[in-house]
């Protein structure tokens, strides 16, 4: 985003068969993935939160995702519940609000955030009133969010370029980056014993990937090399956890809708509008990657279109009113959003 004005919550969900062990998943409830890590459903449609998880290590927990104000508090409690062990670390697998402005507290309750230097460097983009300048995502969102304006944000404070590492012979996590996704920061949580890959909004399951932030030539890569860790367990950002064919069919929805806009690449901005529906059909049409396409399909046609050489076919008035309603809640306004201006280079608020 080059203007502040839209603070940002990002959204992905894929929906694919899951293991038998895993097919109780519920919204609000946590759920023991393997000894002492557990998976955390958030209430997106009701409270805009994320997925979270957590590792319980010998002398400390480590939380994967800050979420919302409202979501963090949500989930200390169900931490405590299980363990008493103090809450050390906070991994924010990307900048957005959804996923990193529960971080105050975290830090409030002991933990120090995480994140990819490139989730410093997109907040420096994009929280401009936390940074010195003229009102960013942060304050926008406060204006429609309580939870928001009664915290502050907190940017994380540990960070890495490459990876980090949590080892204490028992348990193991790897933080990873393996490049530009869904946003220039995005991190991994992988747990290589268990064979579990927490994706954050890299992928997800369902019709939830906000693509304003990120490339999708480049998240088609970042996704290829994350399947080669051989995840047998899938932790998305938004969506029910399920097998490795989560990865595969997120990878497959940005390959078959980069093959749709690619045929029309040459055409007219107005063209390329008026194909969207047929696209969409195409899309539904493919048992694989149909769970995925959903309201924000228009901008994501043209998000690939500009990447293609394209122009935006969206008006800027348009734009902006797509982006201040998305901006709102990631859930209280999604059965309304429409193109939610996805495409915009501004970025987009889940």
């Amino acid at each position: 985003m080059n203007s502040p004005k839209v603070p940002f919550v990002p959204l992905c969900l894929s929906f694919a068969a899951l293991f038998p062990v895993l097919s109780n998943a519920e919204i609000n409830k946590a759920e023991t993935v393997a000894p002492d890590v557990y998976f955390h459903e958030g209430d997106l449609a009701g409270h805009g939160h994320c997925n979270n998880g957590w590792v319980i290590f010998d002398d400390y927990v480590l939380v994967i995702d800050g979420n919302f104000p409202s979501g963090a508090q949500e989930i200390i409690p169900k931490i405590r519940a299980i363990t008493n062990k103090p809450i050390r670390f906070a991994f924010d697998t990307h900048h957005h609000g959804d996923h990193a402005y529960g971080n105050q507290v975290w830090v409030e309750n002991g933990a120090t955030p995480i994140a990819h230097t490139g989730v410093i460097e997109e907040m420096k983009k994009y929280e401009t009133g936390y940074y010195g300048n003229k009102p960013g995502r942060w304050e926008e969102a406060a204006k429609t969010r309580k939870d928001v304006a009664a915290s502050k944000l907190k940017p994380p404070t540990l960070l890495f370029r490459r990876d980090m590492i949590f080892d204490d012979g028992k348990r193991r996590v790897e933080l990873l980056h393996f490049g530009v996704a869904h946003t220039h920061g995005d991190g991994f949580a992988w747990l290589p014993k268990e064979k579990i890959l927490f994706t954050g909004d890299a992928c997800v399951n369902g019709p939830y990937n906000y693509m304003g932030d990120g490339d999708s030539g480049q998240w088609i890569k970042t996704l290829e090399a994350a399947k080669k860790l051989g995840a047998q367990v899938i932790c998305p950002g938004h969506g029910p956890k399920g097998g490795a064919d989560v990865l595969d069919d997120q990878i497959a929805y940005f390959v078959e809708l980069r093959k749709e806009v690619k045929k029309l690449a040459k055409k007219k901005p107005a063209e390329v509008k008026a194909a969207v529906e047929t696209i969409k059909a195409n899309l539904q049409k493919n048992p694989q990657v149909a769970r995925y396409v959903g309201d924000f399909l228009a901008a994501q046609v043209e998000k690939v279109y500009v990447e293609m050489g394209g122009k935006p076919f969206q008006s800027a008035q348009a734009r902006i009113e797509q982006q201040n309603e998305h901006a709102h809640s990631h859930g209280h306004v999604l059965a309304r959003q429409h193109s939610s201006g996805q495409s915009s280079p501004n970025g987009h608020s889940h």
